[in-house]
């Protein structure tokens, strides 16, 4: 899932991708693991032994790169285990190792492909149908939007049109969650009509795991373990919170960096989109099912039906399977699932033809500079070019020119709050595409692995290939005309706004109101020694002299509201209780001070109409209109990101 840090990051860093390291590629470390060895096809033999000598090359020098603690990996090929190894550490202080086989990690979001599993078994069973309104299998009614109804192939595909949502999506108690409770007090506004709009969702596939709970009768996480993991003998995995007695000792600790502290276990309230605890071990069990078609939880044509293309913007872009998502390259079709806590960050991948898997997951953050430039996504596709090397024929198209200055623009992701303060993110988190050299684009958020951005080449109509790689954008008009931008990613899209909700546009605004303010507000002081020493009076009415002093006042104002809400959501990257009820009423006080700021821009309106009708002096006037442009760029940024509208869900 993509988890509340980053969210959290938006709001303090203002941009995607930004980090103190940026890692060089894995071509510049003197280290790095052995040239391949060229069999008949050109690559080598994919054997435990040489996938060991080529994780053993890589792994060790990403965890030391970017100050992971340690990371486990399993491989399998044929319905066997090929490889697992654990790497690093599960505890740093103590130095336990990582074992694949007995360490516990939290592969996040990967936990839907279970909850996806557990579904597509009630529907061979006929006790789910897939395109049905899920309030039918509810003890609570999702509200009716846009006239149609959600089905689980909306959520299987990410698309019931729901808004992001990450009040209280993890916690640090010790206590198990209540899931019905969790969905009935956490129902997301819908922003989009149901199956028109990919924007990954937590909150729907929750459901999704409720809706298994109510229709076979069990607990969620106990169905899972019943028919999943023990039928494929899973036996350290759990969807469990707290973790059983049995299990506990085994966890490996999350960090932030390695060289960090130990954090506490995570719980996720909405369970069923990312709790699970398991090995690498168990995750190499889970993937030889689905790659020897479901054998031991699904019937060969459920398996086959889970696996296939159901939801997509464009027949030549990647899609939503039931669950699954494509993420095809190197010529190879391949759906997977990646997974992210606050601090585990994970990805499972299936070559579905060649009958491979491939399983990694970290237990720290680390320093990477995020999106496209990770150590799973880096490890994940050297692994392809060593064992599927593969360049895609591409030639300039003759449009290439033109289709790239008519994609040019800001895009805002389908991803995104539109009802409460969250939207800022959206406001800083956006995509802009450039025309760059002769038919090419830029994306500065989709970096490669040496943090600069990718280029890609146009080789279609609106559609552009990546240079010296395999993943395409391609553009195209939605139903109502506006420009979409399809990722790589088909669980979200961008979406091209204008001028006025330029997030680049809006916060060098906001930087030059903040400043101008601040800098008023510290030259007061100074001015009214100055003119004492010099024996200098103001010569001004009580009116003037009151405006005076509210001006700088409702600039005080703004000034805290802007840094307190900064404050909030960074001490909320170490205190997760600020995203739930327990932090609600500070986001309230923080968003009432917000509002008198607001309210205040009145007295500065009145002040600058005051001054050009009463004042002299063109400098005073200028004065004057600065100021209300000052906090009109504030206001900007508050309503563009509803940072004024007072709400218990975000």
């Amino acid at each position: 899932m993509i988890v509340l840090v980053t969210i959290a990051l938006v709001f303090t860093l203002g941009v995607m991708g930004q980090a103190p390291n940026q890692p060089k590629p894995l071509s510049e470390d003197k280290s790095s693991p052995p040239p391949p060895q060229p069999s008949a096809k050109g690559a080598p033999e994919m054997t435990a032994a040489d996938v060991e000598s080529f994780l053993d090359g890589v792994v060790p020098l990403q965890l030391k790169r970017n100050d992971i603690a340690g990371a486990t990996v399993a491989v399998v090929k044929d319905g066997k285990l090929l490889f697992a190894k654990g790497y690093g550490y599960a505890d740093v202080k103590n130095k336990k190792p990582v074992s694949a086989d007995e360490t516990l990690f939290r592969p996040g979001s990967i936990s839907k492909l279970f909850t996806w599993t557990a579904i597509m078994q009630l529907y061979e069973q006929g006790k789910l149908d897939l395109d049905r309104d899920i309030n039918d299998y509810l003890d609570f009614k999702i509200p009716d939007a846009f006239g149609k109804p959600i089905t689980l192939k909306n959520v299987m595909t990410h698309t019931p049109g729901f808004e992001e949502q990450i009040k209280d999506l993890f916690d640090i108690r010790p206590i198990a969650p209540n899931l019905g409770q969790y969905l009935k007090t956490h129902i997301p506004a819908r922003i989009y009509p149901p199956g028109t709009v990919p924007a990954y969702s937590n909150y729907a596939t929750a459901v999704a795991g409720y809706i298994v709970e109510r229709v076979s009768g069990r607990p969620f996480e106990q169905y899972v373990t019943e028919n999943i993991m023990r039928p494929l003998k899973m036996t350290h995995s759990t969807f469990s919170q707290p973790l059983p007695q049995e299990l506990a000792p085994l966890m490996s600790s999350g960090y932030r960096l390695g060289s960090d502290n130990a954090e506490s276990f995570e719980v996720v309230n909405p369970f069923p989109a990312g709790s699970l605890s398991s090995t690498a071990a168990d995750m190499a069990q889970f993937m030889i099912a689905h790659l020897q078609d479901g054998a031991g939880i699904l019937k060969p044509e459920t398996a086959r039906l889970m696996h296939s293309r159901l939801f997509a913007l464009d027949d030549a872009a990647n899609a939503m399977c039931y669950g699954f998502y494509e993420e095809s390259r190197n010529n190879q079709r391949i759906i997977g699932h990646g997974g992210d806590t606050v601090y585990f960050h994970s990805d499972l991948h299936l070559v579905l033809d060649q009958k491979v898997g491939f399983f990694v997951s970290y237990n720290s953050a680390g320093n990477s500079s995020g999106l496209g430039d990770s150590p799973r996504a880096n490890l994940w596709e050297a692994f392809l070019d060593r064992y599927y090397p593969y360049t895609v024929p591409a030639t300039t198209s003759a449009s290439a020119k033109d289709d790239a200055k008519a994609v040019a623009g800001t895009y805002v992701l389908s991803r995104r709050s539109e009802n409460s303060f969250l939207k800022v993110a959206s406001v800083l988190q956006q995509f802009t595409v450039s025309p760059v050299g002769d038919g090419d684009i830029e994306v500065p958020q989709l970096t490669g692995p040496n943090g600069k951005p990718k280029r890609w080449q146009g080789v279609g109509p609106m559609t552009f290939l990546e240079r010296d790689g395999s993943d395409k954008l391609i553009f195209k008009p939605d139903q109502n005309g506006v420009m979409q931008l399809v990722l790589p990613y088909p669980f979200f899209v961008g979406h091209r706004i204008g001028t006025f909700q330029n997030g680049k546009l809006i916060s060098i605004v906001l930087g030059a109101s903040l400043v101008f303010m601040l800098v008023t507000l510290i030259l007061w002081p100074i001015a009214w020694f100055v003119r004492r020493h010099f024996g200098v009076r103001l010569e001004l009415t009580p009116k003037e002299r009151l405006l005076r002093v509210l001006v700088r006042i409702v600039f005080a104002v703004d000034l805290i509201f802007i840094a307190a809400l900064f404050g909030l959501v960074t001490y909320g990257l170490t205190h997760l209780e600020v995203f739930s009820d327990r932090g609600t009423m500070k986001f309230w006080l923080v968003q009432i001070v917000g509002i008198l700021g607001a309210a205040g821009t009145l007295i500065v309106l009145f002040n600058a109409v005051f001054t050009w009708i009463n004042r002299k002096g063109f400098w005073v006037k200028l004065q004057a209109a600065a100021m209300l442009l000052a906090c009109v760029g504030v206001l900007w940024f508050a309503f563009a990101g509803h940072l004024l509208r007072l709400t218990s869900n975000y």
